[in-house]
Parts: structure tokens; C-alpha cells; sequence
């Protein structure tokens, strides 16, 4: 494979349960295996690291900020404001690497994804920046699966 064959971390695309959302920026996309250390009776040059539980950060999702219109504001809307008086919906979130012709190379889809948290980034009358929204997701877990 040329490296003009390795794909750019600048076209994605992100959609939740089948409806599209444009966004530029995804991070948090990693997990990570927890390990537990254990010293061994009688052993004092080493502890045990056993592997442990797997865990993941949240998933960052930021954009320009989408005045009308928008199911996924209407989400966050509906779980942070009403607490834990009502259940919280759940969806399933799919972020896909696409290569310059549109074709999906890699796809993570995360499963039972929830609103923690919303922001606006900060109103200044002295600069004429695009007023960015960021929207924090929290996951059970997540799948990679490679297209090719």
C-alpha cells in the first residue's frame, strides 16, 4: 500500500439510529484493557499484572451550532433536562472513515449512547468565529469493523 493509499482523518461522516449529523470534530474514540496487580505469596521480585476490564472515554462530538431543526439537540434536550424523571433514550451511534470517493473503509458503531453533556463555546463580540456546540456522549461499548 502507497502512502497515498492511507486514508485522511478529515472525511467522516456520523449518523445516529439512520438520521445524518455533520459534525468537525469526533474524539474520544479509544478503549483500553485495565490491568490488576496481584503479589504472589512468597514472590517479592514482581507483581501479577492481570488483565482486568475494558474501559473507553467519552465520545466528543463538536460542530457549528445548528439553530433549527436538529433531532439530535432535541436528544440532549429531552435527557439533560428532565433528570431521572423519565427513562433515558438510548441510541445507537455510528461514526464511518470514508475515502475520497465516499466508500465507508472503517466503521465504529457505539452502542446505547447517551447525552452527558452539552456546551456552547464562548460568546465574543470582538471576533467573527463560528459559534461551535459540543456534545458529549457517554457508551456501553463500541465495535470497529474494517470495510475492506
Amino acid at each position: 500500500m502507497a502512502n497515498t493509499d492511507y486514508p485522511v482523518g478529515f472525511y467522516f461522516s456520523l449518523s445516529f439510529e439512520g438520521e445524518d449529523a455533520a459534525f468537525k470534530e469526533v474524539s474520544g474514540i479509544n478503549k483500553e484493557l485495565g490491568v490488576e496487580e496481584v503479589a504472589g505469596g512468597g514472590e517479592n521480585r514482581f507483581k501479577y499484572r492481570l488483565p482486568n476490564v475494558s474501559s473507553s472515554q467519552n465520545l466528543v462530538l463538536k460542530r457549528a451550532i445548528v439553530p433549527t431543526g436538529s433531532n439530535l439537540i432535541t436528544w440532549c434536550s429531552d435527557t439533560l433536562d428532565n433528570g431521572l424523571a423519565a427513562a433515558i433514550e438510548t441510541k445507537d451511534v455510528s461514526v464511518d472513515l470514508l475515502d475520497n470517493e465516499g466508500t465507508v473503509l472503517m466503521k465504529w458503531t457505539f452502542y446505547n449512547a447517551y447525552p452527558l453533556k452539552y456546551a456552547v463555546s464562548d460568546l465574543k463580540s470582538q471576533e467573527s468565529e463560528i459559534l461551535i456546540e459540543t456534545i458529549e456522549l457517554a457508551y456501553n461499548y463500541f465495535n470497529i469493523k474494517q470495510t475492506t
